[in-house]
């Protein structure tokens, strides 16, 4: 299959999907590559680059979409996205469609194949998912800080404190890849971390990072008693495929200290708080009963460069395979697969 990289449209998106030497690396195998002008731009990468690659630069979107069979991209399809997919194209990239029916019923009405990055499982793990899970929990935590800032509107608090000072709290929902991340970062810097999760395992796990780390199980109680003395509260739930369940009510946020932050990772998905809606880098932050909200879906998009070197890595070996076998020859991509034939067929999804 010939394989299309599109320019991202979705508001503040640099990321790309492959990097020139992936792009060069799928090439050598016999795999042509057709990359949209511009596409790279934001991540650093120039056309001229992905030329010296051996990709074909196209001039347009339309170009591209006419021209390929494999899509691959980061974020899911928007409307300008959805104008230019046929039934014969096979996408390959974030869905996260249990929160998005619109966007579900659209791909099935286009009858294309979609596999999702997101539920794409190898040997018991997200290996498509976690990069991303890794910069989203450490930005997390980078913008939380941010916005505990009086100037942004937060209650002037930092995280780590100075000598003669109490150091921040931060209080993480979920103890995966991204919760461990975010539980690392902060507690890098000072601040007293606090992790809800229901393995023990993931506690355990999250725990040996840092003496100033609490791994604890996630009962509601619990989860509302540390969130009254909360600096910045890290939403970081998943169940692969599923939209995420409001762990923390807006009671519990409501009992929050003013001017104390939300970061939701989970809100692709959802969101495990009850309070986090979407938005984007052109608006990120809401005020919602006194507490800051930051609800932005791409949260590694403002490091686009790092991002997309992190993705396309683990990302290379996936589209060699499609590109070369189809999604059937391989049981992680076609474990993976959301959309077929105008129908919702993961299981999650169905559910």
């Amino acid at each position: 299959m010939k394989v299309g990289i599109p320019k991202e449209n979705k508001p503040m998106e640099g990321r790309i999907a492959l990097v020139p030497h992936a792009v060069n690396e799928l090439v050598q195998q016999g795999v042509p590559v057709v990359v949209e002008s511009g596409a790279g731009k934001k991540s650093g990468f120039s056309d001229y680059e992905y030329k010296q690659a051996g990709a074909v630069i196209a001039d347009s979107a339309q170009q591209l979409y006419a021209a390929v069979d494999l899509i691959v991209k980061v974020k899911e399809p928007i409307a300008q996205d959805l104008a230019l997919l046929e039934s014969r194209h096979l996408l390959f990239c974030y869905l996260h469609l249990a929160p998005n029916p619109d966007l579900a019923a659209a791909l099935c009405d286009i009858g294309l194949t979609a596999v999702a990055f997101e539920t794409v499982r190898e040997n018991g793990g997200l290996p498509l998912l976690a990069p991303m899970s890794e910069i989203a929990g450490r930005v997390a935590v980078q913008a939380g800080a941010h916005l505990l800032h009086s100037s942004m509107g937060g209650r002037g608090v930092l995280l780590g404190g100075v000598t003669g000072t109490a150091a921040g709290r931060v209080v993480i929902i979920g103890a995966g890849v991204a919760g461990q991340n975010a539980a690392a970062v902060a507690a890098a810097s000072g601040a007293q971390v606090i992790a809800f999760d229901r393995s023990a395992e993931a506690l355990k796990s999250i725990e040996r990072l840092a003496p100033n780390i609490t791994g604890l199980y996630a009962y509601a109680g619990a989860i509302e008693q540390a969130l009254q003395t909360a600096d910045l509260l890290v939403g970081a739930v998943l169940i692969p495929g599923q939209k995420a369940p409001h762990i923390v009510t807006r009671e519990m946020v409501r009992k929050m200290p003013r001017g104390s932050v939300i970061v939701d990772i989970s809100v692709d998905q959802g969101g495990c708080i009850e309070t986090i809606r979407p938005t984007d880098y052109r608006d990120p932050v809401y005020v919602d009963e006194g507490v800051l909200h930051m609800g932005v879906t791409n949260l590694p998009g403002a490091v686009p460069k790092t991002a997309s070197e992190a993705l396309s890595g683990a990302l290379l070996p996936f589209v060699g395979r499609l590109a070369m076998e189809g999604v059937m020859a391989f049981p992680a991509l076609s474990d993976g697969i959301n959309v077929s034939g105008g129908k919702i067929v993961l299981p999650a999804l169905l559910e």
